[in-house]
Formats: structure tokens, sequence, C-alpha cells
């Protein structure tokens, strides 16, 4: 398996790339082809910053000698995705007197992507920003696709636009200082994608789960690149989420209402941070499609089986009251006026969007 991988994304939203492997946050000549203009804010967070900020910013300078860059850290954290810390971000971008062509370069996990996208989004009605990953989670999801946002109390991602990246640079080298819960937690958005698109992918999965979890660069590159084509493909035939790419949520609806419930508190306590409530979301959501005579019952437990493999949690956080998540799940973005809407599957690679769920069935899955 070879360890640099470019896939392209294309359609209505616009063309870019997509670069994956270590050892790019070096690589200037990339860097140059995507700056166009004289002024980068860098947007990380407290714990990527120390490591990697000084870094990308002498390839900036070097790929574009004379750019002005500057800085702006947040605290980690979930809980740091806020209109608070988005407006600051945007006093960052006066204060650098960044211009029509300048870049928001996003250094740093779902986090950092979402809330210096969204900036990058507002800020002159729209300027470069060039998503830098250096969490797994954020290679195979968030950095791709162009969703921007911000939390409310209320709900995840209330807040936001669609802003499709200049440029992905995902070097996978960063992973190596990523902690092993974080690793894990972004492995989930991996098997998803094998869950909702192609069986196969699930094999290889099941094949090399412990390449992965030891950090093998090979085994990460190549799913992260599988990753990124099955997301690709979806985005660019449905950029603006209006269709298919509402598959990719696979989880999501009940992983976001535990979230929310637990108050965004998965970084460093023992709430679950987002990729681990994807996993429990996507075993949620597969014994609630076995309940509603869609996929088998087998296929539910082969899931949760590869997903406890990888180190995952499975079962809803003791504690949680099903009614306040349902509650939860009636003000998600992907319900609507019909009723709860679910990402179900008929099986292992067939995915279906699924409106009207009676409520009946989702707490009885909750409940257990």
């Amino acid at each position: 398996m070879s360890t640099l991988h470019t896939v392209r994304v294309g359609g209505e939203a616009g063309h870019y790339d997509i670069a994956i492997g270590p050892g790019l946050l070096d690589d200037a000549p990339r860097f140059a082809r995507e700056l166009r203009g004289r002024h980068a804010l860098i947007v990380s967070d407290a714990h990527v910053a120390p490591l990697y900020a000084d870094r990308v910013e002498a390839t900036l300078r070097t790929a574009r000698p004379g750019v002005q860059v500057a800085r702006f850290v947040i605290p980690a954290g979930e809980r740091e995705k806020t209109l608070a810390r988005f407006l600051e971000c945007l006093d960052a971008l006066a204060a650098l007197g960044a211009t029509r062509d300048a870049a928001v370069v996003a250094l740093g996990g779902g986090v950092v992507g979402d809330l210096a996208g969204f900036a990058a989004a507002c800020w002159m009605r729209g300027i470069d920003v060039l998503q830098l990953p250096t969490t797994l989670l954020a290679m195979v999801d968030s950095s791709v696709g162009g969703k921007t946002g911000v939390d409310l109390p209320q709900g995840k991602n209330l807040v936001g636009a669609f802003h499709p990246p200049r440029a992905v640079i995902a070097d996978t080298a960063t992973l190596r200082t990523l902690p092993e819960r974080e690793r894990r937690a972004g492995l989930a958005e991996v098997v998803k994608y094998g869950a909702i698109f192609e069986a196969s992918f699930l094999d290889w999965l099941e094949h090399h789960a412990q390449a992965l979890l030891r950090g093998d660069d090979a085994a990460l590159s190549e799913a992260i690149a599988r990753s990124c084509r099955y997301k690709a493909e979806v985005v660019a035939r449905d950029p603006y989420e209006h269709g298919d790419r509402a598959l990719l949520n696979f989880g999501h609806t009940f992983g976001h209402a535990i979230e929310a419930e637990q108050g965004y508190a998965g970084a460093g306590s023992r709430a679950l941070n987002h990729g681990e409530a994807v996993a429990v979301g996507m075993v949620l959501a597969a014994r609630l499609s076995a309940a509603l005579g869609r996929g088998s019952e087998a296929d539910a437990q082969r899931l949760r089986a590869l997903l406890a493999r990888l180190g995952l949690p499975t079962d809803l956080p003791a504690g949680l009251d099903p009614q306040a998540l349902l509650a939860r799940m009636r003000l998600d973005k992907k319900a609507e006026a019909a009723g709860l809407r679910f990402i179900l599957w008929d099986g292992v690679g067939e995915a279906r969007i699924v409106s009207g769920v009676p409520e009946d069935a989702v707490l009885a899955v909750l409940q257990g």
C-alpha cells in the first residue's frame, strides 16, 4: 500500500484536491499552488498549535515570500465551537487586514476546521480556506465537503454555511501525536463508510483492524483515501445535502443527541467525544433498522463487533434520559415537519434515508 494519495473532489460547488500522506505540512510547492494573496490567518487550538503552527508558518513564508501571517489559537475542545469564538476569529482577520484573496489556514481537528471554515465563509462574503486536518476524524470527514459551522446550547452545528475548501492537505504524520482515544474515535467515521456504501470496505477494515490500531502509515493512508473517495463521490452529486449526502449522517442523529445531552464534554472527560458518540449512534441506527424490519440483527451485531474490536463504545452511556435524547433529535437538522428522519440501512453497504420514523420505535431502541 502506498502512503501518498490524492483524491479529487468535483461537482457544482467547485473542484479541489485532497492530498493524503506523511510530511505534507512541509510541502511548500503544494502550498504555493493554493495561496493566492498576501494574508494568511492560521487558526488552531492550544493542543495543536505548539506542535505544528511554527512549521506551517515557515512553509507559508517559503511558499509565498512576503506573506503576512497571523495566528488565532483557541482552547481545545468542542465547547469552543461557539459564536463567541467565531466572532473572535473575524476580529483576528480584521486585525490582519485580510483582503478578498486572503486565506484562512485551519490547522487542527473538526472543531478548528468547522470554526475556521465558517469564518472564511463569512469574511467579505467568502475567502479561501485551506483545511489542514490533524485528527483522523477530520481527515476522513469534517475537512472534506465544505460543511462549516458552530454549535448552540440547543444542538450541534445549528449555525453555519456550506463553504468548500480550496484544498485539503492531510499530513498523516500528525496522527503520531494524536492521543490513542482520538485515533480510535476517528476510526468510527472510517467504519461508517463501509457500513453505508460498500461491504467490501468493511471486510478490509476487519482484516486490517490491528494495523489501524497500531497507527501503521500505509494502512491509515489507505483507509483515509478510501473514505475520502466515498465522501468525494457523494459530495459531487449532492454538495448542499438535498439528497444522498444525508447518508453520511448514519449514526449521527443518535450521536449528536448524545453529545448535546452530555454538554459536548468529550475531550478529557468521561463523556463521549464525537467519534465515540457516532459509534454508539451507528449501533443504535442498526438496531432501529432491524426493529423496523430493515437490516438484519446479524448485520447489526457484525457492526457492533467491529467497533468494539477497534476499542470504541457500543452502548448508550448510563444515566442519559431517553426522553431527553428524543427531544434533542426533534431539533436535529435532519428532522422534518413529517417527523423524525433517520439514516437507516437494509444491510451492510445499503443505507437509506427514512422519514417519518415512529418515535415509539426510537424510544424502544434508546431504552434497550
